[in-house]
């Protein structure tokens, strides 16, 4: 008979074990040692918060903040329309503001409050993922959790504040200034190293929302991967892949997962060559807009990736020529391995992530812009 976990088991085999979390800067090699960390998998018993507010407990190493719902509500001037930042699947998130006034031991800055919906039991699961992963998971490329809230029915989470909004504002709104070439190169690194890191823990971590919308950009476009509701341990021991229910966004989930929901590393790596993708040509990965053919970003675009002549068809007309082509070249050949529809021939996220250190520091090189000229009908073809 399986023996049920409960919140005080776990939180007593944490105080045995637990003394540090693993952190990651920037020049620290992705490989972490040993560390016992509290995975999703072993709550998955648990169908009720109970005994939640011991969740400071478990996570004492962690200095997440536990915030009450006054707080909250004073630092966004109780949820005002007016610092909504945007509304996802999982709630809206407004701007706030924390002083030392307000919560002391905190420096003053300004924050991003998550209101999570909890119109059903998988809203509050995808609120704990976010405390347990990013609560136990530091990386420069991850986006840091402060703090949470826990007050009745409501749960909210506190993160830093990322100016910038997501990678998917910055290259699709409308009226957004166009990312430079060697922004995008930036942005592709820093999510790259965001994926290797949580691959590369020793208990791995498989994100399996990877898309634009969860990549966060600050002032300088770092790049941090955000929302982690849908994340899942990893395989272990001789187990090659996780089996679940098949979820997150059309266009971006690997094509075994979809068939199978045999959920791997991998299919991490082929979500991120649909977000290169995007990058390299500007375009969302669906668009029923587009012509007919064009509708499937990676259908329409993948074949021509491997072929120089066909290439500038592909790349973001906007940036009007000012990209390096060998650059180019390469980023096209990555895309192209990263979205195999079989998961053995993609890279890892540490090649992907060796490779494209070798991208950064071009300049934007103008090799000319697409010109189309017109014949008008009068005139002949010479």
């Amino acid at each position: 008979m399986t023996k049920k976990i409960t919140w005080k088991s776990i939180i007593f085999t944490l105080n045995c074990y637990r003394t540090d979390y693993p952190t990651l800067q920037e020049n620290q090699p992705l490989k972490q040692g040993s560390f016992q960390r509290l995975c999703l998998s072993d709550i998955s018993n648990s169908s009720s918060p109970q005994a939640i507010d011991d969740l400071s407990i478990s996570l004492a190493g962690s200095k997440l903040h536990i915030f009450s719902l006054d707080e909250l509500k004073e630092a966004t001037h109780n949820f005002s329309w007016s610092n909504l930042l945007g509304e996802g699947g999982f709630g809206p998130v407004h701007k706030g503001f924390f002083d030392d006034k307000l919560r002391r031991g905190l420096k003053a800055q300004p924050v991003a409050v998550k209101r999570l919906d909890l119109s059903g039991l998988q809203g509050h699961r995808e609120w704990l993922a976010e405390i347990i992963f990013l609560g136990q998971l530091q990386h420069p490329h991850l986006v840091k959790l402060i703090g949470y809230c826990y007050e009745e029915e409501h749960r909210l989470l506190v993160y830093e504040y990322m100016p910038r909004g997501s990678l998917e504002n910055q290259l699709f709104r409308r009226y957004s200034a166009v990312l430079p070439w060697s922004t995008r190169m930036k942005i592709a690194l820093g999510a790259a190293k965001g994926l290797a890191f949580l691959h590369e823990v020793d208990k791995p971590v498989i994100y399996r929302d990877f898309k634009a919308s969860n990549i966060l950009l600050d002032s300088d476009y770092t790049a941090k991967l955000s929302d982690f509701g849908l994340a899942k341990d990893g395989p272990e021991g001789e187990e090659t892949h996780v089996t679940t229910r098949v979820m997150g966004t059309q266009g971006y989930a690997a094509p075994e997962y979809v068939m199978t929901g045999h959920l791997t590393t991998k299919s991490d790596v082929y979500s991120y060559g649909v977000v290169l993708l995007e990058l390299l040509t500007g375009k969302r990965v669906v668009d029923k807009n587009r012509p007919s053919k064009e509708h499937s970003l990676v259908e329409w675009a993948r074949p021509m990736l491997r072929d120089p002549k066909k290439l500038y068809r592909v790349i973001d007309p906007r940036l009007e020529g000012q990209f390096p082509a060998r650059g180019a070249r390469k980023v096209a050949a990555l895309a192209y391995k990263c979205l195999s529809h079989h998961p053995n021939p993609r890279p890892t996220m540490s090649d992907v992530v060796a490779i494209l250190e070798t991208l950064q520091g071009f300049d934007d090189v103008f090799i000319g812009p697409f010109v189309y000229v017109a014949i008008g009908e009068d005139q002949k073809e010479a």
